[in-house]
Parts: structure tokens; sequence; C-alpha cells
């Protein structure tokens, strides 16, 4: 992996046109010297500004928010750092981690968005000034720059990463998860978040797949269900066992839980600072969301939640004997213009549903903009999604 030292320099040289950065700081001899060990020894590493590092500030995207640095590293971070990896900054975030972009471009094409929240993680990776990068999804904040940057994205099983040091405002969406170049990079990553006693050894067969084309969900641009049907095509020439369940009823309903269960979290979670003298420093997008927010009562609020936990268990038993899902990551290549983040419509019923969801790029359209595929499992088999995508997709793949 990139060291720190080298990704600072490609950072401070290449981050004037991605605007990747909401602070980036020069790695000190001790740092470098402490990453000598470790599973990612050295390794630079960009952190999503809602995640704290100790002597940086967390701006969540946001003027309102201090500008005073933390003092001590996220729970999350600390892991990393104790494995060798070393933060070198503070990735942009869209203003709260919600809908309103920050300034970060699209490596691949700056006239496009680089997708959101998480813009500033994926395009460092996709700028190749980091190799991994933190990040966090809500609704679709790591799936959907990941696709749109043409990365690697992972968001683990909900729960499953500590979430000390992260500013949540969503508690039971809010998920940690990161970026990387390659597969094989991201398994790095997981050994460290999501260790386990014994490796997991490689898949020595084929594999059951569920082929969700979401149709319920909206249209899929051309690159896209191209993408869909040529990893079919490839996973079948790998012998995979494909079948293709109809869920469009179920998926509308996971997806308006989503949403509503987001909105009054989200609401809640901000309420303060609404409430405060700082209210005026805050987008309209968001004022407008969080006065939505409060609308969903607590009474509605406690049904939602009944809602999907059986939504939840009947789609365990849809899927308890496949080994993952494949799916679109986002309706087509990423949207012309700086204004908007995108759709996360095909990666809100996965974390609502809290099962891992990794993005692998597989492609770039003619004008040079990346396509993949999302490929999720049930929870808890996060090292299996890993493994069956090392062994499938490739370990050190990469989209150049």
């Amino acid at each position: 992996m990139l060291d720190a030292r080298a990704a600072w320099a490609r950072s401070q040289a290449l981050d004037a046109d991605v605007k990747a950065w909401a602070w980036l700081a020069e790695p000190t001899e001790g740092a470098a010297a402490s990453a000598a060990r470790g599973a990612l020894a050295g390794a630079g590493m960009g952190v999503k500004d809602v995640i704290d590092v100790a002597g940086m500030p967390t701006r969540s995207g946001s003027p309102a928010t201090s500008p005073e640095p933390a003092r001590w590293d996220a729970t999350c971070v600390a892991q990393l750092r104790a494995a060798g990896a070393v933060p070198i900054g503070k990735t942009v975030t869209a203003e709260f981690a919600y809908a309103s972009p920050g300034p970060t471009r699209n490596p691949r094409l700056p006239t496009h968005t680089p997708g959101g929240s998480s813009s500033g993680s994926a395009a460092a990776v996709a700028a190749g000034m980091v190799d991994i990068a933190l990040g966090t999804q809500t609704g679709g904040s790591m799936i959907r720059p990941a696709a749109f940057c043409g990365v690697v994205g992972f968001k683990p099983t909900f729960g499953r990463i500590h979430r000390q040091g992260m500013s949540v405002l969503c508690d039971t969406l809010d998920t940690i998860g990161w970026f990387s170049r390659t597969v094989a990079q991201s398994r790095s990553v997981a050994s460290v978040l999501l260790p386990e006693d014994q490796p997991l050894a490689e898949p020595a067969r084929a594999p059951r797949v569920a082929l969700l084309t979401c149709a319920a969900l909206g249209p899929l641009a051309a690159a896209s269900r191209l993408a869909l049907d040529d990893c079919a095509a490839r996973l079948r020439e790998q012998g995979a066992n494909i079948v293709a369940p109809e869920l469009d009823a179920g998926m509308k309903a996971l997806l308006y839980i989503h949403t509503q269960i987001m909105h009054a979290e989200l609401a809640r979670g901000l309420l303060p600072l609404a409430r405060s003298s700082q209210a005026g420093l805050i987008s309209a997008v968001l004022l407008d969301t969080i006065n939505r927010g409060l609308e969903v009562s607590y009474a509605d609020y406690v049904r939602l939640q009944h809602e999907r936990g059986r939504l939840s268990r009947e789609w365990l038993q849809h899927f308890g004997d496949v080994d993952f899902i494949l799916t679109p990551s986002a309706p087509g290549p990423a949207p012309e213009g700086l204004q908007s983040t995108g759709s996360s419509t095909f990666n809100r019923v996965w974390s609502l549903l809290g099962w891992p969801a990794l993005h692998l790029p597989t492609a770039r359209t003619d004008i040079g903009l990346p396509t993949g595929v999302q490929w999720v499992a049930p929870p808890d088999q996060d090292h299996a999604l890993l493994a069956w995508a090392g062994r499938l997709h490739g370990q050190d793949r990469a989209l150049t």
C-alpha cells in the first residue's frame, strides 16, 4: 500500500483539482516510525470528516461545528493506527453526511459528481492519493461514491464496527465502512476492524447467487444493466448457480421504512443544533429534512421499527441458502453536475436490513465513467463476502 509520506505528497500535488481533503497533515517522523509493523504497516489513510482523529478537527462538512481538534482517535481509527495505518487527513463529507455536497470532484471526470456523502474518501482513493479511506453509510453513502468513482467500497454488517468517536445522527442506520483500490486491500482492513479467530479459507465450491435487478426501485441506465448482465454471465462461467427471486413489493416497503426512520433519527440527532443560535448555518435542504423528520411521531417510529424487524426476518428466510446477492450499485454512472450527490435508491434497502454490501468496479463507459455491481450477503457474512470477491472478481484487480 502507498505509505503515509508518499500519500501525503500525492495529495498535496493532486488535491487542488480533486478537492478530496477537508484537512491534510504531513505525517510526523514519530508517526511514520511507529507504523513500521502490522497488517497495514505505514499505509497512508483518509478518514471521513465525521470520524475523530486526534489532533484534527471534525467539522462534518458544516461551519456550525467546532474547529477545535479532537483529543482522541475514534475507536476504528485507533484500531487501524495500531495495525500500522497513518491518518494523513480528514476527507470531505456532505453536510452532516446527508445531502448537500461538498467541493469534491470526481477524479474520473471532474464535471460529474463523486457521489456522497463519503465523497472525499472515495475520490481520494480513486485519484491514487491513498489506498484506503474510511467512510460511513446511512443510506448509500459508501456504495454510491464507490460506484461513481470506480473503487472498491465495503459497508460491514450494522453494529460490528464500534462508533465511538463518530458523529452519529441515525442511530439504527449509521455504519462505518471503507474504500480501497482492490479487494485484497479491503480484506486487510477487515482483518483489523472485523478480526476473526482463524483466517477464512478460500471457498472451494461454486457460489449460490441471487440476482436482484430491483426493477421496482426505478430504471437502470444501459451501462449499469450491462455491468449487471456481464457480472452474472461471468459468475455463470465460474459455475455459479444463479436464481432470480421476485421481491419487488417487499423492496418498496423497505425503501419507505428506511426513508421515514432516517428522517426521524436525523431530525432528533440535529434538533439541538436546529434550535440553537447556529441554526442559520444549516442548509435549507437539511432544515427541511429535520422538519419532515419531526413530523414522524414516536408511535409511528416504533411501528416502523417493528415492521422493519418483521421484514428483516422474512428476507433472511428468502436468502438463507445463498452466498451473496448480485444487484445494482446505482441507477447509472455518475450524473453530470456537482449540485447533487446522486440517487441512493439501490443501497437503502441493505442499509435498513444492516447486511454487508460491497461495490466492485468492473468497467468504464465510453466517456470514462466507472460502472460496476453491488454484492450483498446475509448479516455477519462479511469475511465470506470478501472471500468470494477475492476469488471471483480478483484480489488485486483495480479500475485504472
